[in-house]
């Protein structure tokens, strides 16, 4: 699971430096020659939807979400692995209602190939929406992964000078 979290990654930051480029394009030609795009500003958006949910899945990955580490380092080993798979369950039951409750929208807007509505006409609502379900349960996948990887680790110690930027 974690080398599809890392080229989803790899996919993210290649995502971002397309979107810098279409949008500098956009600048260029709106400022520059007084020529605006049609479809610089919506690509840029779609793309930005896709970059947000891939970033979920990589940080995941990282362990780059928020974890309180203030309390969570004072708990004994036994405590924070009651944590983790508190957590960890809470995160596979939101990934379970979120697709139980966003199937049916999810699945009507891709056949229907749902599009943005605009000049453009991107099919934003049939890419996004069935992606969101797709990622939210390769997020629960993934952490359970870090659970059963996680567990039968020593207890490590968080410093908030770790967190800052040299």
């Amino acid at each position: 699971m974690d080398w599809i979290s890392i080229a989803v990654g790899r996919l993210t930051m290649v995502l971002i430096a397309g979107m810098v480029l279409v949008m500098t394009y956009e600048i260029v030609l709106r400022y520059v020659f007084e020529s605006s795009t049609l479809w610089a500003t919506e690509l840029s958006l779609w793309m930005a939807g896709f970059v947000f949910l891939f970033s979920g899945l990589y940080s995941m990955q990282q362990r780059a979400h928020i974890r309180i580490f203030v309390l969570y380092d004072l708990m004994p080993r036994s405590v924070q692995r009651i944590c983790d798979l508190i957590s960890t369950v809470l995160i596979v039951a939101f990934a379970i209602a979120i697709v139980w409750g966003g199937f049916n929208e999810a699945r009507d807007k891709l056949l229907r190939w749902e599009t943005f509505g605009t000049a453009f006409d991107p099919p934003i609502p049939a890419t996004l929406k069935p992606l969101v379900l797709v990622i939210i349960c390769l997020v629960a996948v993934q952490a359970v992964m870090n659970l059963i990887c996680d567990w039968s680790k020593d207890k490590e110690f968080h410093n908030p000078a770790d967190d800052l930027e040299d």
